[in-house]
């Protein structure tokens, strides 16, 4: 049975090298390395348990309020899996099966107005991740190409641009906000929870259609996930605080002419995410396989497998 230290020893370089890349720089050594033998060590040493109990691609669901870290914690999670115990992992994001602007443009004519915001079910081309999860589950895999969704242009890019998977991948990580969530009884639709839905969503029109690609198209993609992975925020209002952090280290990363959310449109566009996130922070804190309790300035306060 290999050991913590013995994974730690190995990918310890690789970790500080991925954490200066993505200018995590608010901790000190020593926390790093603790959170990555208390969290990130044991996470790696779980998920390869499951793969070998199939036997066969494991599929996981990875998600978290907006800002929560899920990119940072997949990533690093790749470094370990890929780098200790050699396993052909693919991480992808939900943002990047994202529909194309012109096609939320229209949604946003023939169904409701708010529509035209990415975010929420129903603006993801589900089809294109079902398929991605089908070519992997055949026994003859044939190399895939996935969408790259551009968020500084706020729409997908050109295919000669998309992400090339030539081999099979032996575990999938899909990770995204809204990965794993589940409708809600039309009771809790009926009320509204902020002032969008209480004036740009009167009539419920919005919120029912949500619900209802919840109930169906999201429901099969999601039961084709062998198990879920949550980060619990304390509450709902860190997400404009973490999204405000992750919107400048967007505008650090961008070129100046693209287009960056000002703290007033960080704030409205929280909002569409609000109902979703509150009622995940119910279900999956359950429902979830395993779940990472965070702190209000971020950090990992603990760990729970609860298989």
């Amino acid at each position: 049975m290999r050991s913590v230290n013995e994974c730690f020893d190995n990918v310890k370089e690789d970790y500080f090298k991925f954490l200066n890349k993505e200018k995590i720089f608010g901790k000190s050594k020593r926390e790093k390395i603790t959170i990555l033998k208390k969290i990130y060590i044991p996470m790696s040493f779980w998920i390869e348990s499951q793969y070998r109990k199939k036997g066969k691609t494991l599929f996981l669901g990875f998600s978290g309020g907006q800002g929560s870290g899920k990119t940072t914690t997949t990533g690093i999670l790749k470094i370990i899996l890929k780098k200790f115990f050699k396993r052909r992992i693919y991480v992808s994001s939900i943002d990047d099966f994202y529909k194309t602007l012109e096609e939320r443009k229209k949604m946003s004519y023939m169904v409701h107005p708010l529509f035209k915001t990415r975010g929420v079910p129903g603006t993801h081309d589900i089809n294109l991740v079902k398929n991605f999860f089908n070519i992997i589950k055949k026994k003859k895999f044939k190399k895939i190409k996935l969408p790259k969704f551009e968020k500084a242009d706020d729409n997908r890019l050109k295919k000669k641009y998309w992400f090339n998977i030539k081999q099979k991948p032996e575990i999938v990580i899909l990770e995204g906000w809204c990965v794993g969530a589940k409708p809600q009884s039309s009771s809790l639709i009926k009320k509204p929870i902020n002032i969008l839905e209480k004036y740009e969503d009167k009539d419920l029109k919005w919120r029912k259609y949500v619900n209802e690609k919840l109930k169906k198209e999201y429901r099969k993609l999601f039961s084709m996930i062998d198990h879920f992975i949550f980060m619990k925020i304390p509450n709902f209002n860190v997400v404009f605080k973490w999204r405000l952090l992750q919107e400048d280290k967007l505008r650090k990363k961008s070129h100046p002419s693209k287009k960056i959310m000002s703290y007033y449109e960080i704030k409205r566009f929280i909002m569409f995410y609000q109902r979703i996130t509150l009622q995940m922070l119910k279900d999956l804190s359950k429902s979830a396989s395993v779940v990472m309790f965070l702190k209000k300035n971020h950090e990992i306060k603990k760990i729970l497998f609860k298989l």
